[in-house]
């Protein structure tokens, strides 16, 4: 998905409303925003534009904030009625540093990764805003692991566009072909069984490198125990150097 998203200043524009007429809406929780921006700024989804016509057209009959707040809570506006408010309207979304500190990366990392297709936000603005759902934390943490494993970003990005176009799948199979749906999924079981075979390869070296570390460990305590003996009569016998010199 890859959808625009508008400021206040962009609804204001489309809608020819003041923008702290929208502010107030938002305040009183009429209009919700996709997410915000890093400095808090609220977002929206293009859907908005119309949300905003719908309480127009009640707050032109008179309705008072209030009131309005009572009719989308007891029956809602007729996007929510005819249960088609885009799914942009409920999900939270991140921006590219909510992103990065979820997934435990820099904001660089995650522009690195989406300039090279790797990953791609789900709406932007003309202003450069991006957000990203949720489940985008998950995909950069596969991405985190496979780098791990060795793998180029070359690689990771086949990996990540399959796991996209399993979600897509999954979401809507009814978009594909049948022949293209098993032939994207047969290419997936390829590269899940090239990637346990490389899981494994990384998994014995990770136990060759656990039995080795910790027997290391072990000699190096041994060594230091030792050592602290050495220490300890090395003070014993200079002790008794200094004694038997302060008689003489």
């Amino acid at each position: 998905m890859n959808q625009d998203i508008l400021t206040l200043g962009d609804l204001a524009r489309r809608t020819d409303l003041p923008e702290v007429t929208i502010a107030g809406w938002v305040k009183d929780k009429l209009l919700r925003p996709a997410g915000f921006a890093d400095d808090r700024t609220p977002l929206f989804a293009v859907a908005a534009v119309d949300r905003i016509g719908q309480i127009r057209k009640l707050a032109d009959l008179g309705y008072r904030p209030d009131e309005l707040q009572k009719i989308v809570k007891k029956i809602g506006l007729p996007q929510d009625r005819d249960g088609r408010m885009p799914a942009a309207e409920k999900d939270r979304f991140l921006t590219v540093g909510n992103l990065a500190e979820r997934s435990g990366v820099s904001p660089r990392t995650i522009k690195h990764w989406e300039g090279m297709g790797i990953i791609e936000p789900d709406m932007r603005s003309e202003g450069g805003f991006r957000l990203y759902s949720q489940s985008y934390v998950f995909l950069c943490q596969l991405i985190r692991d496979l780098q791990l494993f060795g793998y180029t970003l070359e690689e990771i990005k086949s990996v990540s566009d399959d796991v996209r176009a399993l979600m897509t799948m999954e979401a809507d199979i009814e978009a594909f072909p049948p022949d293209e749906v098993e032939k994207k999924l047969g290419a997936m079981l390829q590269a899940i069984d090239k990637l346990f075979a490389r899981m494994k390869l990384l998994e014995e070296g990770v136990d060759r490198w656990h039995d080795l570390l910790k027997k290391k460990r072990k000699d190096i305590m041994n060594i230091q125990a030792r050592n602290a003996k050495r220490g300890a009569k090395v003070s014993r016998t200079r002790g008794a150097d200094a004694g038997r010199g302060s008689h003489a």
